[in-house]
């Protein structure tokens, strides 16, 4: 006779079981929650260097966010605030969306905002044109809009955009790691191996200690390959930090680690410093620089926005093996009213605009199929308010080996495309190589849309090309000769 406790324990399992329908998409909570664990610290990183490119920035006034000239006190609010957004709307996701796939401030997005916009304006008022976007992208969505585009869009680029996003997160892993970086001298290649083309420094080392360790494990099918190749590679790296006495990579110490150096912090705890929540201007910068200057940054902001999530949510529905006949993910419409939402909420909060993280492939390569991993990712995220080792202890090289084999798995799925067909074949190429070579979904996306319509048209096809498809291929026109439009408006 089992006891009450028993009976309750079960209950509950059989709850979680069925609202995230875990068994039917054929996991198991073990897997969801290690697939949650791997995806927060796979993506752990914008926790850091958000605050060091948004809260280093002086905004048009000499401010930095949330007031004042002290960048120490910015960064660390922005820190808490972007660990808050991305905790609660990725919980969001999981719960509203039952997908495997985490929010957090947009890569990129953040820059643009940092010194495009907020340089020329306030932070509140930058802030304000990211709540805009995301409130119209918002309404494009509950219209459905949104939506009735990624449905128009041909199966085999919607393989393409998988294809690409898989080149474009390895790459990623490559540079973040330093085993892929500029060359010093300008004549020289784009991108080049290690350092002057060589491979050097404990750092790389333990990269492709990482990456030989997660593969081995993945190839012989052992459990939590990812989680405990991160784990594994982090303990080896703290151990060699103790030892060494590395340091961060600068230009001067260029052996160093990214971002973060895997050292055990002084202080495990933090108060959170929630001040620059609510600091935002709608229409501010509507007087700051005029309304179509203003409307022309929400048009770059949105399309960004747009596009880089259908591109993610895809990639992860197609390597969790969750898309439909079409190419579309379960809850389409609940996942893009999340994205929409965590926009605006982003620039509420003024961390700007929150989207979709590709990196939410490396939780699903560990076994996440639902949206409980979401939750354990976000419940991840809001813990790393108050303990700093969560955020501070994972350098790049410990987590990047997981995008390598991501993106491997990912790249699997070009068999889908028919090369033999021009018509299909260009477009998937040009979605696929510019993607890593632009470091910009959009981009990659926006050249395939355009050439696909291009194609079809040249070759009396257009009949087979879905109005929609004309429609965001003159926007895409449009976004990218954005430059030389605005400064003609301007």
């Amino acid at each position: 006779m089992s006891s009450p406790q028993a009976s309750t324990a079960r209950d509950r399992s059989g709850f979680v079981d069925s609202f995230f329908k875990i068994s039917q998409r054929g996991s198991t909570v073990n897997r969801e929650i290690r697939g949650g664990v791997v995806t927060f610290f796979t993506m752990a990183y914008i926790v850091v260097l958000n605050p060091l490119i948004i809260g280093t920035v002086k905004d048009g006034t000499g401010q930095f966010v949330g007031g004042g000239t002290d960048p120490a006190a910015s960064i660390a609010k922005v820190a808490v605030a972007t660990a808050l957004v991305a905790g609660v709307l990725t919980i969001l996701m999981g719960v509203v969306a039952n997908f495997p796939l985490a929010l957090a401030t947009g890569l990129g997005l953040n820059a643009f905002v940092a010194f495009s916009i907020a340089t020329k304006m306030t932070w509140a008022d930058a802030m304000g044109l990211v709540v805009l976007e995301g409130i119209i992208i918002l309404l494009l969505v509950l219209t459905g809009f949104r939506k009735a585009v990624f449905e128009a869009v041909p199966v085999q680029l919607k393989v393409a955009i998988s294809v690409g996003i898989g080149l474009f997160i390895a790459f990623i892993g490559f540079v973040d790691a330093g085993f892929v970086r500029r060359p010093a001298a300008l004549t020289g290649p784009p991108v080049e191996l290690g350092v002057a083309g060589n491979l050097r420094g404990w750092p790389v080392l333990i990269f492709v200690f990482g990456l030989t360790l997660i593969v081995t494990l993945y190839a012989r099918k052992v459990k939590g390959a990812i989680l405990i190749g991160i784990v594994a590679t982090t303990v080896l790296a703290i151990v060699v930090e103790s030892m060494v006495s590395i340091g961060a990579r600068t230009a001067e110490n260029p052996d160093g680690w990214g971002l973060t150096v895997p050292a055990l912090p002084d202080d495990w705890f933090s108060t959170p410093d929630l001040d620059t929540l609510g600091e935002f201007s709608l229409f501010g910068s509507f007087e700051k620089i005029g309304v179509v200057a203003a409307l022309l940054l929400v048009f770059t902001l949105m399309l960004a926005d747009f596009f880089d999530t259908m591109g993610t949510m895809t990639a992860i529905g197609a390597e969790a093996g969750l898309l439909d006949a079409e190419g579309n993910p379960p809850n389409a419409q609940r996942i893009l009213v999340v994205d929409s939402v965590a926009a605006a909420a982003g620039g509420a909060a003024s961390v700007s605009s929150n989207t979709s993280y590709i990196e939410s492939a490396s939780g699903v390569g560990e076994g996440a199929r639902t949206g409980l991993a979401s939750v354990v990712t976000g419940i991840c995220f809001l813990i790393s308010m108050v303990v700093a080792p969560l955020v501070t202890l994972v350098p790049y090289e410990a987590a990047t080996p997981a995008l390598i084999l991501v993106g491997f798995l990912m790249m699997t799925q070009v068999k889908g495309i028919d090369f033999d067909d021009i018509e299909v074949a260009f477009p998937a190429f040009l979605t696929i190589i510019l993607m890593p070579f632009t470091y910009s979904i959009t981009a990659g996306i926006g050249a395939g849309f355009v050439t696909y319509v291009l194609l079809k048209l040249v070759r009396g096809k257009v009949r087979q090309v879905h109005p929609l498809m004309w429609v965001v291929s003159i926007l895409f026109v449009v976004y990218f000769a954005i430059g030389p439009l605005s400064d003609w408006l301007t």
